[in-house]
């Protein structure tokens, strides 16, 4: 549902929760000099631009401050992941098609 006017304050406080207390005046203030220098056609036009200026204060936290390993090779090791594939070498590999063709 469109509507007609933008509520510009409820979308800064949007953006603001993830941001760091520190930068959140800072955010506000570039946020609203943002959208009072551009012509808003509507909300939408407002958030792609907040998303914009969003992008200059928000910094991710580090992994080992939320305890989650994020990104490729960040893995805890695994017996699974490192061992070599099962039944690679094993002189029993293959045992059920060798006994197919048994004539019996």
């Amino acid at each position: 549902m469109a509507t007609s006017d933008l509520d510009a304050e409820q979308l800064i406080s949007r953006f603001c929760g993830s941001l760091s207390p520190t930068d959140r005046a800072a955010f506000r203030a570039a946020a609203e000099s943002a959208l009072g220098a551009i012509v808003c056609a509507g909300e939408g036009v407002a958030y792609r631009t907040l998303r914009e200026v969003w992008r200059g204060y928000f910094h991710p936290p580090a992994d080992t401050e939320t305890n989650h390993p994020v990104g490729v090779g960040s893995r805890r090791p695994s017996k699974l992941a490192n061992a070599g594939a099962i039944g690679a070498d094993d002189p029993r590999v293959g045992g059920r098609a060798r006994n197919s063709f048994r004539a019996g």
